[in-house]
């Protein structure tokens, strides 16, 4: 069982590589995390490419179908899953390491910004502010 750290960072990769499919970030992220998962082992490197292709594709089509959140959720959660069991699979000396690889691979590419997806269900509670005015509501 991983510490609570070490699945935050499986978390955040399985995010990163969701979030990326399809960004401009993306080529860069996939070959990261290919290599990550490699760990120098060429044969390993192109299934893990293989499979980001397939994910990237996945969510292309879920788009299309207007599924995209469902899809998005399932392989944030494969990518996960998979981050974890390479994690749990390491000697526990090479853990750490290995996690601050992933953090580090996670910072640099992360988590491409939310601005491209369209805002849903805003609810504003209390005041909000504007550059230049601030919006009070009536009691």
């Amino acid at each position: 069982m991983l510490s609570e750290a070490l699945a935050a960072v499986a978390a955040a990769g399985g995010t990163a590589v969701v979030r990326s499919a399809g960004t401009d970030a993306w080529t860069g992220l996939r070959q990261r995390v290919a290599r990550w998962f490699g760990r120098d082992d060429e044969a390993r490197e192109r299934a893990e490419l293989e499979r980001l292709d397939r994910t990237a594709v996945a969510l292309k089509a879920a788009a299309a179908s207007g599924e995209l959140a469902r899809i998005r959720d399932r392989q944030e959660a494969v990518w996960q899953d998979r981050f974890e069991t390479l994690l749990e699979g390491l000697p526990a000396e090479q853990r750490a390491g290995v996690a601050e690889e992933l953090r580090s691979l996670v910072a640099e590419y992360g988590v491409p910004s939310q601005a491209a997806e369209p805002v849903r269900g805003n609810a504003f509670r209390g005041p909000t502010a504007a550059p230049g005015r601030v919006s009070r509501r009536s009691p």
